[in-house]
């Protein structure tokens, strides 16, 4: 078949800025179809969706991508190493994709590329300044920055392309494609419109999490989104399914974390060294999880780290899971497809025989034997069942059984 393209995304909502990045990306590429692995009904950074992953898939499928396929929520709350990688294992699991794009604030693919080959390799000096850093009470992300300045010798270019997200994420998408040797080419495309966390909106332009500050301000997002996405938002507010933010499963996430013993908060991802006591008499102490989050939060503990901590608990997502699923091939999850994607989802099983290819999850569930894909598949349920709660109106259940897939 012809050139495929990959792209990773949260499309929380898809905006212009997605629109102008994928017509960017075909147009460098050289592309006719279009495959997004998009996060699900939570996020990377331990937050929740807008819009159902449903409604996600649909704005994309409208504007320009032929095939959605969720990302299991296992990665998609991960950190931001295990995000990327079970994106990129995705990906080059279907066989059929030729290149793979990502936004960043750079426009020096080979700066990044050069960031990756240490992450990916290394060495023994990185990893002796790696340990140093986290010794002198670091966290994680900010001590991998330090070292990696020091063992690049602390070029002004190489320190401004770590302190963005999206320059993180695509190292390590590009960490990801060296570790797997995949054959899948990287390709970057700057976002020269608007900064992820800009004050100023510029017209036409915002970032995903501008737009979903203007929506909970009832503010107007019409010339930042496309038609399409504005429809089915305005469709989304009217049935009373926007969710705006962690803080509608306040209730729930204090309630586990009083009810869930010390031994169980410590088997949640990132908690270590002690941390679940700090987490358990905060939850005791306070009513709110943004008190919680502040109170808990330091130098060492991020406010991302705290709030993916809470997320996992409302999720009923250990440390083990996590290591199951760096372990584990995922499955291929069917969101949505057009014409296209229909016939990239007749050549990936014929690409890759072996591929778990899910359309229908009741079909899986009934003929599947994979124990840890089972348990991964299990947990995207769960996590939609949870999401639905957040609705101002009805909360159905089992939506990932009774939601068809969409198609165009």
């Amino acid at each position: 078949m012809n050139k495929v393209l990959g792209i990773v995304a949260e499309y929380n909502p898809f905006h212009n800025g997605h629109k102008y990045h994928l017509e960017q990306s075909k147009k460098i590429s050289g592309c006719d179809y279009t495959v997004a692995v998009i996060g699900g009904n939570f996020t990377q950074r331990g937050d929740v969706s807008l819009v159902d992953k449903w409604k996600k898939a649909e704005m994309a499928l409208l504007s320009g991508i032929d095939l959605v396929l969720e990302l299991p929520v296992v990665y998609t709350t991960s950190s931001a190493e295990n995000f990327a990688d079970g994106a990129i294992k995705l990906l080059d699991s279907l066989k059929i994709v030729d290149t793979v794009s990502f936004g960043t604030e750079t426009d020096s693919l080979d700066l990044l590329d050069t960031i990756a080959d240490v992450l990916a390799k290394e060495p023994k000096e990185f990893v002796s300044l790696l340990q140093k850093e986290l010794k002198n009470g670091e966290s994680f992300p900010k001590a991998r920055e330090n070292a990696l300045l020091q063992y690049l010798k602390g070029s002004s270019q190489y320190s401004s392309i770590l302190k963005t997200p999206n320059n993180i994420l695509a190292i390590e998408y590009l960490k990801a494609l060296k570790k797997r040797k995949s054959r899948i080419n990287p390709i970057i495309i700057k976002r020269e419109k608007t900064d992820e966390n800009s004050i100023k909106i510029k017209k036409g332009f915002a970032s995903s999490s501008e737009i979903r500050e203007l929506i909970s301000e009832k503010g107007n997002v019409r010339n930042l989104i496309p038609k399409t996405t504005f429809d089915l938002l305005k469709g989304t507010i009217r049935d009373g399914e926007l969710v705006l933010g962690l803080d509608t499963y306040e209730q729930a996430i204090l309630y586990n974390l009083r009810k869930m013993s010390l031994e169980e908060i410590s088997a949640l991802p990132d908690v270590s060294e002690g941390l679940e006591n700090k987490i358990k008499k905060s939850a005791n102490e306070y009513s709110s999880i943004e008190a919680v989050i502040e109170d808990v939060k330091t130098k060492r503990y991020t406010e991302t780290r705290i709030k993916r901590i809470l997320l996992h608990s409302l999720l009923d997502i250990t440390q083990k899971d996590i290591e199951m699923s760096k372990k584990a091939l995922p499955y291929a999850r069917v969101l949505a497809f057009n014409a296209q994607g229909k016939k990239m989802i007749s050549a990936m099983s014929k690409k890759n025989p072996k591929l778990n290819i899910i359309v229908s999850v009741k079909n899986f569930v009934d003929k599947s034997s994979n124990k840890n894909l089972l348990n991964m598949l299990t947990k995207d349920v769960f996590a939609t069942n949870i999401y639905t709660l957040g609705y101002q109106s009805n909360g159905p259940s089992n939506l990932d059984f009774t939601k068809k897939v969409i198609k165009l």
